[in-house]
This record gives C-alpha cells, structure tokens and sequence, in this order.
C-alpha cells in the first residue's frame, strides 16, 4: 500500500484520497486512519500520503485499546484527528464481526477527538451490505469529498 500511496502521488500530484473496506478491509483501513494522523506507520516509516475519508462496514478499529497512547497530542496531530472524516457502519445482525466491536470502534475514536466520525447501525443487517447501506456510503462520500452527486 505504502509503495503505491507514493508512486499514485508522484504521478497525479494532490488528490482526494478516500480509503474503505469491508471487514478485514475495514480494519485495514481504520489502521491507516491511525498512521496517517500520527503521520508514520508502527515500525516508525513516514506516512505518505494525507487522506481525505475512511470508510469501515462491518469491521472494527484494531488497537483500540492503545489508540490514546498512540494519538501524540501536537498541534498537526490534533488537527488531523478533529478533521479526518470516518464513516463507520455496522449490521446490528452480524455473527461474524459481532456489532458490539463496531460500536466499541465507533466510541474509541469519539472518545480519542474523532470530531467527524459517524456511526450508522442497520437493524437486521448481517456480515453483508444492503443498498441502503451503499446509498449512504455515496451520499456521506459525496458530502464530504465535495463530489458531483451526477
């Protein structure tokens, strides 16, 4: 991912960057969230691109439980982490990531000064998506990307 990040970025220059997944890619891309605020992966390598979205379904935030003491409290970190828009969504139906580890994401980064982090549960919903689901992902994306709804 890391070589990718820097090669797209030397070719396209500033872009808007959204990074999602479902699951395992969830969790992926809630763990770059994490690196890319503290500016550097876990084995100390500069992260190497600014991200402009995260988007997790039915997943969870890895660490979470160190995600305080991860979080250095500078102003450039701060700043990213009251900024960085995160859309978390999670089927209250779900065996396989249960919802309580959705929701415990959802309150760790809220708790940790995620100012633009929204939390939508679906009644019903299992370890799948449902197009009401996807609608609200392009919808959120379009809003917060500044995107042509067309």
């Amino acid at each position: 991912m890391k070589n990718f990040l820097v090669t797209f970025g030397r070719i396209y220059g500033v872009i808007k960057l959204g990074i999602g997944g479902f699951s395992m890619g969830a969790a992926t891309s809630l763990y770059c969230a994490t690196c890319f605020i503290h500016g550097k992966y876990e084995n100390g390598d500069l992260y190497p691109t600014n991200l402009s979205a995260v988007v997790g379904l039915s997943g969870w935030l890895p660490c979470s439980k160190n995600l305080k003491a991860k979080i250095e409290r500078h102003d450039e970190v701060a700043r990213r982490v009251a900024s960085l828009p995160i859309l978390l969504c999670h089927g209250k139906g779900d065996d396989v990531v249960p919802y309580k580890l959705g929701e415990k994401s959802a309150l760790a980064l809220s708790s940790n000064g995620f100012e633009n982090m929204t939390f939508k549960s679906y009644n019903g919903l299992g370890h799948y998506t449902i197009p009401e689901e996807m609608e609200d992902v392009c919808t959120w994306l379009t809003s917060k990307l500044g995107l042509d709804s067309r």
